[in-house]
């Protein structure tokens, strides 16, 4: 019981926290490195190739063992495909849209995410919604208050806890066309890392059903890195047709590429998909909103920059909806594990003849779906 407990709640917990505060470290060495000149288009591209690389080689010991596994269709290849499509154009957009803010509203604008994957999850029949259960109204009550508490980091600082260790550079004379052209990349960047959030939910959702139809979380993510390669490279060739900016030197853009290459695309691609095929794509999702607290944290500890009053309250609040959604996850849970208890009970154990009854008609309609 422990080791079930350990391997449904406790590894998935760890491993989404520490994936998200690989994604927040992606984005600040992202927004160094194109500071100093790399292309996004040449960081997307070989990212993937990289990623591609690295999960190729313990590939042979999982197809050793994948021996008892369906045969890859057409239509199960159709869809890994589709997902090498979702994922490239979700980080056009999402890594344009960071090239033109900070990775502090990107993690912010990330917080969408939940919603739009919890509302795609009721419309494909994957999330259960009961208003009058308590799990449902503690899943749609965080959420909210999970939103609440990013828009509360974005929109309100208060007083300096931390200070800045940078010298601020002076403010912009208003009305200028420097301070106009800002305001608008800004809220380009933001309309791009929205579209982004669209993206990453229709991804959850295609992946989750082709780890149902094909249990192999590594296999299906090196596919889906292969089509990522094949589609990202063309695409980004074309779109960046200056061959010098293909060179790369080596100081933090390389690493940077490296990074997000095993880091990102890569096993965070693995976790994601490992997670999808244990604890769903809502669950996935929720984990989003420690990407503010984990982007705040980074950016007063590694990048000097102030820590401000408004971003403690709006971290406390994200975590108590967090852990909301997260009770209403374990209590749906444990309450889907008592049916099968009840409907797995020994043939010779006595009961009413009314709740035996039921017993049955909840084996039946179990066995149907």
């Amino acid at each position: 019981m422990a080791g079930r407990h350990c391997y449904k709640d406790v590894i998935p917990f760890t491993a989404m926290v520490a994936i998200e505060c690989s994604n927040v470290g992606v984005s600040v060495l992202f927004k160094a490195a194109t500071q100093m000149g790399l292309s996004y288009y040449v960081f997307i591209a070989y990212s993937y190739v990289i990623s591609t690389l690295v999960l190729l080689l313990p590939l042979p010991f999982f197809f050793k063992r994948s021996r008892g596994l369906p045969p890859l269709n057409v239509s199960l290849i159709f869809r890994i495909f589709l997902l090498g499509v979702l994922g490239v154009v979700a980080q056009l957009f999402g890594y344009k849209g960071l090239e033109y803010t900070t990775p502090t509203l990107s993690s912010a604008l990330s917080n969408l995410i939940p919603a739009f994957t919890f509302i795609l999850a009721i419309f494909f029949r994957m999330e259960k919604v009961n208003i009058r259960s308590k799990s449902t109204q503690a899943k749609i009550l965080g959420s909210t208050i999970s939103i609440l508490g990013a828009l509360i980091v974005v929109l309100y600082k208060g007083p300096t806890i931390i200070p800045s260790s940078i010298q601020p550079s002076p403010p912009p004379i208003l009305n200028s066309p420097i301070s106009s052209t800002s305001e608008s990349n800004w809220v380009l960047g933001g309309s791009l890392i929205v579209i982004e959030a669209l993206i990453i939910p229709i991804w959850y959702i295609v992946q989750t059903n082709v780890i149902k139809q094909y249990p192999s979380e590594i296999i299906v993510v090196f596919l889906y890195n292969i089509c990522g390669t094949l589609v990202s490279v063309p695409v980004c060739l074309l779109l960046e047709s200056n061959l010098s900016a293909w060179k790369i030197n080596h100081d933090i853009t390389l690493f940077s590429i490296l990074y997000s290459g095993i880091f990102c695309t890569g096993l965070s691609s693995l976790v994601h998909t490992w997670g999808l095929h244990v604890k769903g794509p809502v669950y996935i999702s929720l984990f989003k909103p420690l990407s503010i607290a984990i982007a705040a944290s980074f950016s007063a500890i590694f990048l000097g920059d102030a820590l401000y009053f408004g971003t403690v309250v709006g971290a406390v609040i994200i975590s108590i909806g967090f852990y909301a959604v997260l009770w209403g996850k374990s209590k749906e849970e444990l309450n889907e594990d008592f049916d099968i208890g009840r409907v797995s009970l020994p043939s010779n154990t006595k009961t009413p003849l009314l709740k035996g009854s039921n017993v049955v008609d909840r084996g039946i309609t179990h066995n149907d779906c």
